[in-house]
């Protein structure tokens, strides 16, 4: 009997350890969670969208008259100044090729104009020489009259009749001029253009609107232009303004004077901006999902100038639409939801208890705690389905 005691014994504390084993392996075992505390702060609501700069008065250089505009001599990036610097030049067109058909027509009207001359000039031959009798005529009853051989009235009719003949040779000398003109015009109408046009001066010189920087050139290389016809573009890149398009539903919480900032525009600081203006109309944009969107401008202006954005840059600003200095905060990934209504686990004594709570804004970070928490209340942050109300936990490290 005394040998069993030992054994009885030995199996005895196999008995205790397996069932301290199967205690130990069956203990509910506290999940490890991220903490975080529920504090006081500032808060804002942001409206991040992507936007354009572009100066704010850009002027657009155009032609007109029509003309053959020579090449451009500035480079986008040029300074100008207004009223000085010279643009661009148009010269007169040069004239239209003629065909076969409209060279003989035109060279018949030469040969037309020729043949004009000539009998102008032959009818002015023949008024010189009536003016030449009629004042010989004159003389010689000049002569007579004055040992009163015949009346006054006969010498004033002599006299009359040089006057009309000196009309007349006017008259004549008129229409020879006005016919060698008709042979220059056509004779000019025979005129073909040339390969090199030659430098005949510049007709008009079209000079900067604005002291600034050429934005873009619409015609560059030499070339014929009508009017109205674009050149260049030019604007003062000192004057930037920033056109956000903005979703309708966020247009309606930002008014003029909103505070804004440019992050993203490839420099390493923000940009403090102002909302100028929200355009009163909308229009439909397509998303990149092709979800049809209504839109609208909104106008920000810079606080100061920089000098390294310029026109058209891309840029990424955000708006905000609403702040609050001292709000009672907790991050939005401790959130979730049951119902209609949000809830948190909240750290008490080891163990998650769920909680109610009552949040007004939110941003991509934080909430505003109206009601259900308070300031220094610890919270599970990523909440996953292993835990529940009264579940042991423990705080990651």
């Amino acid at each position: 009997m005394r040998k069993r005691w030992p054994t009885r014994i030995v199996y005895g504390l196999v008995g205790l350890g397996l069932a301290g084993a199967a205690w130990w392996a069956l203990r509910e075992q506290p999940v490890q969670v991220d903490v975080a505390i529920v504090r006081q702060g500032p808060m804002e609501v942001l409206v991040r969208e992507e936007g354009v700069t572009r100066v704010r008065d850009v002027y657009t250089v155009s032609a007109p008259i029509a003309g053959h505009l020579a090449r451009a001599t500035l480079q986008e990036g040029d300074r100008v100044e207004a009223g000085k610097t010279v643009v661009a030049a148009i010269h007169p067109l040069d004239p239209p090729l003629i065909d076969l058909r409209s060279e003989a027509e035109l060279r018949s009207a030469r040969e037309a104009a020729i043949s004009a001359v000539r009998i102008a000039e032959g009818d002015l031959r023949r008024a010189e020489t009536a003016l030449k009798l009629a004042e010989d005529e004159e003389a010689r009853a000049l002569k007579l009259f004055r040992p009163g051989v015949i009346s006054e009235s006969a010498l004033e009719r002599f006299t009359n009749e040089v006057a009309l003949e000196k009309a007349a040779v006017e008259a004549a000398q008129a229409m020879v001029a006005l016919r060698r003109a008709e042979l220059s015009s056509a004779e000019a109408r025979l005129t073909q253009p040339t390969a090199t046009r030659a430098d005949e001066g510049c007709c008009m010189e079209l000079r900067a609107p604005v002291s600034g920087t050429v934005l873009a050139i619409h015609a560059r290389s030499e070339q014929a232009v009508t009017p109205g016809a674009p050149i260049l573009d030019a604007g003062d890149t000192a004057n930037l303004e920033i056109v956000v398009d903005l979703l309708t539903d966020d247009a309606v919480r930002i008014k003029a004077g909103t505070r804004a900032r440019i992050v993203g525009w490839g420099g390493q600081e923000h940009l403090p901006a102002a909302v100028r203006r929200v355009d009163p109309a909308a229009f439909t944009k397509v998303s990149a999902l092709g979800i049809e969107e209504q839109r609208v401008h909104a106008i920000l202006d810079l606080e100061r100038p920089e000098p390294r954005l310029g026109h058209g840059f891309r840029v990424v600003a955000e708006i905000v639409a609403w702040e609050c200095p001292r709000c009672l905060l907790l991050p939005i990934s401790a959130l979730f939801r049951v119902g209609d209504h949000w809830q948190v686990f909240r750290l008490a004594d080891g163990r998650a208890q769920a909680a109610d709570v009552t949040v007004g804004r939110m941003n991509e970070e934080v909430g505003e705690v109206i009601g259900g928490l308070q300031a220094g209340d610890e919270i599970v942050l990523h909440p996953t389905d292993a835990l529940y109300d009264g579940r042991m936990v423990e705080m990651r490290d």
